[in-house]
């Protein structure tokens, strides 16, 4: 991948971030994405599911905040994005699908109807365009998640494309 590429990725990856398009990712970006999906699915932000879904926005925040916020202003530039989260995700997976996690589930839990916490692609697609995806996008990335071609999407299943999405960007090999 040359150098344009990987800045391109680099730079829709921060997109999906930035809700707002202040140029910073920071704690409105999170809960306007909270926002947009109890909006979606009609569902307050008082009830439980409402509750769980900001509660987990503000640990998703906090843990990118810990994670890329190098200087401090409790917000994250695209060049903190990019010199140091992406850098530091990528060398830990799994640190960022933990801090991503309680986010997911809930967003799961909010899309899934008929309760269980695994919703159906179609839900899932529904989700993603609330978050700002494309139509077509968002019905390609909710099929890729059922992994199992059951119509459901499993948190695991969720929590690991979501992590690879966000690090793996392969520099120049």
């Amino acid at each position: 991948m040359d150098s344009a590429e990987y800045e391109r990725k680099i730079a829709h990856r921060f997109a999906a971030f930035d809700q707002d398009g202040s140029g910073f990712i920071d704690r409105v970006d999170f809960n306007a994405a909270a926002a947009r999906l109890l909006a979606e699915f009609s569902t307050t932000a008082r009830c439980d599911k409402g509750q769980a879904l900001y509660t987990g926005a503000e640990a998703f925040w906090q843990g990118m905040a810990g994670i890329a916020d190098v200087d401090g202003d409790q917000r994250v530039s695209r060049e903190e994005f990019a010199g140091g989260a992406v850098k530091r995700l990528r060398d830990n997976p799994e640190r960022f699908a933990e801090i991503a996690r309680p986010f997911l589930r809930a967003a799961l839990e909010l899309a899934d109807g008929e309760g269980g916490g695994t919703p159906g692609v179609e839900e899932v697609a529904r989700a993603l365009r609330a978050l700002g995806a494309d139509d077509d996008a968002a019905r390609a990335a909710a099929r890729g998640l059922d992994t199992d071609r059951d119509g459901r999407i499993a948190e695991e299943d969720a929590v690991a494309a979501f992590a690879a999405f966000f690090t793996v960007i392969e520099p120049d090999a």
